[in-house]
């Protein structure tokens, strides 16, 4: 059985929820003793916030993490129990639901402490915290000067039946270079941070500090929880070499769009806006139907790599709002090109597709963005193929189950991951 991208449907992304389960389990294996949280802020870094963090859940992730109360009232109002984390926050923020929906408050201010406290009072339940550290990132963190102040007043309000100093954490500048000296400096200094909360009486049930390159390469880092975000999803946190499969991570996420119109073009004619790209003999081109309105990098243009009938072609000149252009060069090239053929802009790299890390590269960022960008014009399809099932086909528009399958392979889903059909 196969489910397929519908006809009228002109771009989608391929969410493969199997694969966020293997790379959390991949991850436990790899750092014995340290429990998972996985982060899910950013909408999953572009997955889908809800469906993310169940196949997180179901891999054996015992934490989430987001960045926003909002994210975290998402997920409990989604119906997900499990503890979680949210550590970027703002005064006046929706502390008091926060509280009521148990959610854990990263805290690294006395503002912060002051007005979870007052939400504390207001809910009639004590709050959660994790106690954030600033050991060299220079972003949000209690300063090294100030953690005596905030470590004081924290003991006295859960001596007073306020609040439940539940965890210690803080966050890496420089991980991807387990041998950069900023790696052992902050290491340190988390460890004398936590240290001098436990001679004033703090007990931590949870320490926290390796993203997903310190999880992957500094056993040192692992302390009771790693905090894996890009490796969650398959992505290697690393420029260069490795690539995510040497890490035995397996990249979730393919960006699958059908050409919209197919053009026969004389040489020398200028190709989208300013003609920056101008044919150089006589061509066929093709539309792709997504643009930088649908998070499709502009720095791209000219650079990105796609996959188009068994081939790899480069954006012909600029990205524009809504779409952009293929020069396929040849006659050979462009054989047999059709409106609607399928066409992949990246994937997991296998058959000579073109993964995120290449998109990074072509458009001067980090595979994070690319990911993380795509906007709500395009719909998620997710991919949970269950035992047995067969992988993805994204270079016949197709996603396979095997024939005994009991139903399709791929849900479209809203954006909260409700099951709703997921069309533009």
């Amino acid at each position: 059985m196969k489910a397929s991208l519908p006809p009228g449907l002109p771009a989608c992304a391929v969410v493969d929820l199997d694969a966020i389960r293997h790379n959390v389990a991949t991850l436990l294996r790899r750092c014995p003793g340290a429990g998972v949280m996985a982060v899910v802020k950013a909408d999953g870094y572009g997955h889908g916030l809800l469906p993310s963090a169940r196949a997180a859940l179901d891999g054996g992730a015992s934490w989430l993490g987001v960045a926003t109360l909002a994210e975290a009232l998402a997920l409990r109002s989604g119906g997900v129990t499990a503890p979680v984390l949210a550590w970027l926050t703002v005064p006046g923020d929706r502390f008091v639901e926060a509280v009521t929906q148990g959610v854990d408050l990263g805290v690294s201010a006395r503002w912060s402490l002051d007005e979870v406290v007052a939400a504390a009072r207001r809910s009639g339940r004590p709050a959660r915290i994790h106690l954030k550290i600033d050991t060299g990132l220079t972003r949000n963190g209690c300063p090294a000067a100030l953690w005596p102040d905030l470590v004081e007043a924290a003991a006295k309000c859960q001596a007073d039946g306020l609040l439940e100093v539940a965890g210690a954490f803080s966050h890496y500048a420089q991980a991807e270079d387990r041998s950069h000296p900023s790696v052992a400096a902050q290491t340190a200094a988390f460890r004398d941070a936590v240290d001098a909360a436990q001679d004033r009486g703090l007990r931590f049930a949870v320490r926290h500090l390796a993203n997903s390159a310190a999880a992957l390469n500094n056993p040192g880092s692992w302390f009771d929880l790693i905090r894996p975000g890009l490796a969650l999803y398959g992505l290697s946190p690393f420029d260069g070499a490795p690539e995510p499969q040497a890490w035995g991570l397996q990249p979730a996420m393919t960006l699958l769009a059908r050409v919209a119109a197919v053009k026969h073009v004389a040489g020398g004619t200028g190709v989208s806006y300013g003609h920056v790209h101008t044919t150089a003999a006589d061509t066929t081109t093709a539309v792709v139907p997504l643009g930088y309105a649908d998070g499709i990098p502009r720095h791209a243009s000219g650079r990105a790599p796609l996959w188009l009938r068994g081939r790899r072609h480069t954006i012909a000149g600029r990205v524009c709002m809504d779409q952009f252009v293929v020069d396929l060069q040849d006659a050979a090239n462009s054989a047999g090109v059709v409106e609607g053929d399928p066409v992949v802009l990246f994937g997991d790299g296998t058959e000579g597709f073109p993964t995120a890390q290449e998109w990074a590269e072509a458009a001067g960022t980090i595979s994070y963005e690319i990911v993380s960008r795509l906007g709500t014009r395009v719909p998620r399809r997710y991919l949970d193929r269950g035992a047995g099932a067969a992988a993805p086909d994204p270079a016949s528009g197709a996603l396979a189950a095997p024939a005994d399958a009991d139903g399709p392979a791929v849900a479209d889903r809203s954006a909260d991951g409700s099951g709703a059909a997921g069309q533009p």
